[in-house]
């Protein structure tokens, strides 16, 4: 806005983003190395004279350069900034911003990697050899913000003359989430895409590319009438008409949007503000759908359609309203398909898979990601929920093995994928990074005879969508705590099918006919430790861990899991008070092991929740406790005692205390791999380790972090979390006589998910150590 001085005035969310875009250093990418430069052998290695082996085998084998170079994960945004977003022909340097944020969406939703490239190029034939230049290095280029009709005749030159996939996403990534929309709208209708009316305001790239996307799914061109700014597309126009629109163009009378709105079924806007008036909706078939696209306004607003026709169904491209079409949908999606199948283009029906996979996701039910993406209310499949949430994590996992497939079967993979479980499993471990370290533990938990699992939380929407989930990948079978009709209420809300009675049991904290029993099992077990008749009542009444905690210890379950409201050491005081500590725990006092999943693998922290200042004798024993918990991973532990001492640097208590528990540790179990006292990045680094003590009985990098009390080990492990961006699980309660678990509030529906399997496989474990 200019304030009358020649100068931009900046709204409240202007001053914000140029703020973000500047600190805490100007734009929003960097490049980093992905081999380590620690040494001159590094450097030999990396550049001269290393580097001539992997040319020499690309020069030798083209194919050979996604071996050896980034080329196979990285893509190219491109564009000249003739016709970005909102803001029309603002020049390429302008657009950066853009492209940057292009880039960081590929990342992010993807795990591709992205060179955004700004070129001052308006003229076509110089745009395509400038473009067509950089094929040797990207597997895919991804044009962007280029305006109509030129960005028609770049992509299709660049398509022939470049054997990578090129696409245009303000054309294609819209058309297909469009496509998904039309195709599920249809379906509620009880319409088919074959027999509707489709009519169109505005006649850009963008519409043209969603009209040929649904002729190739089945739409009828005589079905399809075409208006822009000069009204209709009829014979003998000669506004604003071209090749592309060609196929549209209509022998006929009609000249404004008024004209051919009657009776149409879809109504595609890709034009301006208030276009489609209330009175034209009214015209329209039963059950409309109306794809009001313009942005920041649509030709419509939700609210004033709705007042016109109660039966129309709304899609926009706001985030603010239901049912947004967002390309963030699709187009990373279809790149990482593409990318990992060595694809040499993006055909059409590589597209319409992207088109059916995202279509069918939005009838799936739906994650916790996508409810929290509509503001806590659980979209369900239906007029207010057509197409997924841009933040569902399940979209990679269904349309970049669609992508992929439809690539090898019309001859377009070079690398076609042969293993698609082992390919689910790699997008699964990016989608939830747990997906590798907790494989063994699912594995081992699908096949457990103890899966019983209490949720003391019963009611929380976390607790309903992991209950979902481990009933449908057979992990567990659970046992929820709390009132029938909130519980049903809420699974009616969030839009999960699963039952009680049906799919899980049900404890009722108000009203359980074994509440006497619990009563007189809580006065037994802690009737000489201070409980009275009248608290243990009320415990019962009102503390939903003490009944899982009793539920348990009745048999009626195999593992509990609590802890997500409340704090923690309640918790813990009421797990300790009931089930208690195995036979072979010296110690009373109950300890934790959080794991954290980061860039560099798996890290264990030990103890981070429960002993305040733990004993030499008592961090020997939760060291090997948290050891048996590392095996459960399929993982190999390599403990460390931490301390600000460096293997005998400096003598204080806290360091004698560790240096002590090393020696109680390699006395009880020499053949565990473990050493101490240690600095944390003597720990983490065998190279350093090995200039400061090269006897140490510890080899490798450590994954088990054994910590000197709780205030280091809380501290770190949240540090580490926090720095790192790391995925917790945890906390793992160690030495309890039965698998019960302390959640924190914080916790996910994932979180929970994992924290069931571990639960699982250590119920098991224990009823064949009994056994034996």
């Amino acid at each position: 806005m200019d304030n009358g001085n020649g100068k931009r005035t900046h709204s409240d969310i202007e001053k914000a983003a140029l703020f973000f875009h500047q600190h805490p250093v100007p734009g929003k990418l960097e490049i980093r190395a992905t081999k380590a430069l620690d040494n001159q052998r590094d450097l030999a290695l990396a550049y001269s004279p290393g580097v001539a082996a992997p040319c020499l085998e690309i020069q030798e084998n083209p194919e050979a350069a996604a071996l050896y170079t980034t080329r196979a994960n990285l893509v190219g945004v491109v564009s000249n900034g003739t016709a970005v977003l909102g803001l029309g022909n603002i020049g390429p340097l302008a657009s950066k911003p853009v492209m940057e944020g292009k880039a960081v969406l590929f990342k992010k939703f993807a795990n591709i990697d992205v060179f955004d490239i700004e070129i001052d190029t308006p003229e076509i034939d110089q745009m395509v050899a400038t473009i067509a230049a950089l094929e040797p290095t990207f597997g895919g280029i991804n044009l962007e913000d280029i305006k109509a009709p030129e960005c028609f005749e770049v992509e299709q030159r660049l398509k022939e003359r470049m054997n990578i996939p090129v696409f245009h996403d303000d054309q294609h990534g819209t058309a297909i989430i469009v496509a998904a929309a039309i195709l599920n709208g249809l379906a509620i209708a009880g319409k088919t895409i074959e027999d509707v009316k489709i009519v169109t305001s505005g006649a850009g790239a963008a519409a043209l590319a969603c009209l040929n996307l649904l002729v190739s799914l089945g739409a009828k061109i005589e079905n399809i009438w075409v208006t822009d700014r000069f009204g209709v597309a009829y014979k003998g126009r000669i506004e604003e008409m071209d090749r592309w629109k060609e196929p549209y163009v209509k022998d006929t009378k009609a000249r404004k949007l008024a004209d051919v709105i009657g009776g149409a079924d879809v109504f595609l806007g890709l034009s301006a503000a208030g276009v489609l008036t209330p009175d034209l909706l009214k015209l329209m078939a039963h059950k409309p759908l109306v794809l009001a696209l313009a942005n920041p306004s649509p030709e419509i607003m939700p609210e004033v359609a709705r007042q016109a026709r109660a039966d129309a169904m709304i899609c926009t491209g706001r985030s603010d309203f239901p049912n947004q079409v967002n390309n963030v949908l699709c187009f990373p999606y279809i790149f990482r398909g593409a990318l990992d199948c060595g694809a040499t283009a993006i055909n059409e029906d590589m597209k319409m898979a992207a088109v059916h996979a995202i279509a069918g996701l939005a009838r799936e039910e739906p994650s916790e990601v996508a409810a929290q993406a509509y503001s806590g209310e659980t979209p369900i499949f239906g007029p207010e929920y057509l197409i997924p949430s841009p933040f569902d994590p399940r979209l990679i996992l269904r349309i970049a093995p669609a992508v992929a497939k439809a690539a090898h079967e019309t001859g377009v993979a070079s690398r076609p994928i042969t293993d698609m479980p082992a390919y689910l499993d790699r997008l699964n471990r990016f989608v939830f990074r747990s997906g590798l370290v907790m494989k063994p533990v699912f594995s081992a938990a699908r096949t457990s005879p103890k899966n019983r699992i209490i949720y003391a939380d019963g009611e929380d929407e976390r607790v309903l969508r992991a209950t979902q989930v481990v009933i449908e990948e057979g992990i567990a079978h659970p046992t929820l705590i709390g009132r029938p009709g909130v519980i049903e209420t809420r699974l009616q809300r969030y839009g999960l099918r699963i039952r009680p009675g049906k799919d899980f049991d049900l404890i009722n904290p108000e009203d359980d006919p074994r509440y006497r029993d619990y009563v007189e099992l809580l006065i037994k077990i802690t009737g000489r430790r201070g409980v009275t008749q009248e608290a243990a009542r009320t415990m019962v009444r009102t503390d939903n861990t003490v009944i899982a905690a009793l539920a348990l210890q009745r048999g009626e379950g195999d593992a509990m899991l609590c802890g997500l409201e409340g704090r923690f050491s309640k918790h813990l005081r009421n797990v300790s008070l009931i089930i208690g500590s195995r036979p072979d725990v010296r110690h009373r006092d109950l300890s934790t092991l959080s794991m954290l999943i980061t860039q560099r693998g798996p890290l264990f922290f030990t103890d981070t929740y429960a002993t305040l200042d733990p004993s030499a004798e008592e961090i020997a024993e939760m060291t090997l406790l948290a050891a048996e918990q590392v095996r459960r991973f399929g993982l190999e532990p390599k403990a460390a005692l931490l301390s600000h001492s460096d293997f005998g640097s400096r003598d204080t208590p806290s360091a004698y205390k560790m240096r002590r528990a090393a020696e109680i540790i390699h006395e009880i179990a020499p053949e565990l791999e473990c050493d101490g006292e240690m600095n944390a990045d003597t720990a983490l680094s065998p190279l350093l380790r090995q200039r400061v003590y090269p006897h140490s009985n510890l080899k490798d990098e450590a994954n088990l972090l054994v910590f000197p009390n709780l205030d280091s080990a809380n501290i770190a492990m949240t540090a580490v979390k926090q720095i790192m961006d790391a995925l917790h699980i945890g906390p793992i309660l160690l030495g309890s006589a039965m698998p019960a678990h302390i959640l924190t509030p914080s916790v996910t529906s994932r979180g929970i998910i994992n924290m069931t399997a571990i639960a699982v496989v250590e119920a098991a474990q224990n009823a064949r150590e009994t056994a034996n």
